[in-house]
C-alpha cells in the first residue's frame, strides 16, 4: 500500500505568513504539520509516500528530503497549479500503479493515527473508505449525506448542508479511483474535486465505506485551528528540560525545554514547548505556547500562541496572546514621545491594538 501527501495548497487562509512559508510546514508543538501526516503513514506501515508539491516545493523538498529520516521513502511529484484534490491523484497515476493507497492532506491532523483505519480498508478491500465527523459548520467542507451505514452522495462545501457530517482528509482508495478522476468534470470552483469523483464510484455501484473518526480531527488552515491543534498537540507532551534554567525561575506543569535554551528570571507554565536555543528572560510564558528554535523572549509575556524561529518579543507592556508569529520577527515597544504606532506590515496583514 502506498500513501500520498498533498502539499500544493498556497494557505491563503494563513496570510501573510503563508507567502514566504509554506502552510504545511508551519510547526505545531515545534514539529512541521506535514511531518505528523508523514508519521502517520509509517505507523500504519506505509513507508512508500508521494508527495504532491507546488509553489513551495523546494521548501517541502529541503524539509521532508528522501524520507530517511522516517525509515520511508519520498517521491516528489509536481503539480503545475492547486487544480482540486481529484487532480492531484490524477497526475500521481505514475507513482500509485495500480496499487491501494492512503491519500492524506498536508495540513490535517488526526490525534489517534490512521492505524485503525487501513486495517479496515486492507480487510474489506472497498472501492473508497472515507473518514468522516461532526462539524458545526458544514458548509465550510465537502459533506457526507448516509443511508444506514452507506454513503449515498457527497456534496463539496453545500450552501445548504443536508449532513453535518464533514470529510476528514484523509481517504482511502483502490485503483478503480482512477477512472472517476477522469470521468469528472471541474466544479465551479475551476477545480476536479474529490467529492464528486467518490460520487462517481457510488453512481458507478462500487463500494463506498464511511468511517466515523473517534477523538479529535484538525484542518490547519486557519489560525484558531492552528492555534488549538498545538493546544491539543501539547496536551499530550511529557515534561522535560535539556536546556538551562536559573534558580531564579519557575516551571510550573508539563513543559519541554529543548537543549541550549535557557531560561533566566521567568516563569513558564505548562504545557508549553521552548524551542532549542531560545532565550526566555524576566518573561512569563503562559500555557499552550510553542517558542521556537533562537527565539528569544524578554521582559514580555505571551500565551496560547506560536512563535516560530529566529523571533524576537521584547518589552511589551501587554501580554501577548492567540498568536501565530512568524519567522525572524521583531516586537519590540520604543520610548518614544509624544506616543504613536510605527508598522511595516505585508499584504493581508491584521493588527489589533488594545486601547
Amino acid at each position: 500500500m502506498k500513501g500520498l501527501i498533498l502539499s500544493g495548497g498556497k494557505g491563503t487562509r494563513l496570510r501573510p505568513l503563508t507567502y514566504t512559508s509554506a502552510k504545511q510546514l508551519v510547526p505545531v508543538a515545534n514539529k512541521p504539520v506535514l511531518f505528523y501526516g508523514i508519521e502517520a503513514l509509517v505507523g500504519a506501515g506505509i513507508t512508500n509516500i508521494g508527495i504532491v508539491v507546488g509553489d513551495t516545493q523546494a521548501e517541502i523538498r529541503a524539509a521532508a528530503g528522501d524520507g530517511s529520516q522516517w525509515g520511508a521513502t519520498i517521491t516528489y511529484i509536481e503539480q503545475d497549479a492547486p487544480r482540486g484534490l481529484a487532480h492531484a491523484v490524477k497526475i500521481s497515476r505514475d507513482f500509485i500503479g495500480d496499487d491501494p493507497f492512503v491519500m492524506y492532506l498536508g495540513d490535517n491532523l488526526l490525534n489517534r493515527g490512521i492505524v485503525e483505519f487501513v486495517d479496515q480498508f486492507v480487510k474489506e478491500k472497498p472501492a473508497a473508505q472515507i473518514l468522516l465527523t461532526p462539524v458545526p459548520d458544514p458548509q465550510m467542507f465537502g459533506v457526507a449525506e448516509l443511508e444506514g451505514d452507506k454513503v449515498r452522495r457527497l456534496v463539496e462545501k453545500p450552501k445548504q448542508p443536508k449532513s453535518n457530517l464533514a470529510l476528514v482528509g484523509v481517504y482511502m482508495f483502490g485503483p478503480e479511483i482512477f477512472n472517476s478522476v477522469n470521468n469528472i468534470k471541474p466544479s465551479f470552483r475551476n477545480e476536479l474535486e474529490i467529492t464528486d469523483a467518490i460520487q462517481d464510484l457510488i453512481d458507478r455501484g462500487l463500494r463506498v465505506n464511511p468511517h466515523l473518526v473517534s477523538g479529535w480531527w484538525k484542518d490547519t488552515g486557519k489560525l484558531e485551528d492552528m492555534l488549538e491543534a498545538n493546544r491539543l498537540i501539547l496536551e499530550t507532551l511529557q515534561a522535560k528540560n535539556d536546556g538551562k534554567v536559573d534558580s531564579a525561575s519557575r516551571i510550573e506543569g508539563s513543559v519541554v525545554i529543548d537543549k541550549g535554551a535557557t531560561v533566566e528570571h521567568s516563569v513558564i507554565r505548562g504545557p508549553a514547548v521552548i524551542g532549542p536555543g531560545a532565550r526566555i528572560i524576566n518573561a512569563y510564558i503562559g500555557p499552550f505556547t510553542s517558542i521556537g528554535k533562537d527565539v528569544e523572549i524578554n521582559k514580555s509575556e505571551i500565551e496560547h500562541s506560536i512563535v516560530l524561529e529566529g523571533s524576537l518579543i521584547h518589552d511589551l507592556e501587554t501580554r501577548v496572546s492567540d498568536s501565530l508569529i512568524g519567522r525572524g520577527v521583531k516586537i519590540h515597544r520604543l520610548p518614544l514621545k509624544p506616543v504613536a504606532h510605527r508598522f511595516m506590515l505585508g499584504d493581508n496583514s491584521e493588527v489589533w491594538i488594545k486601547w
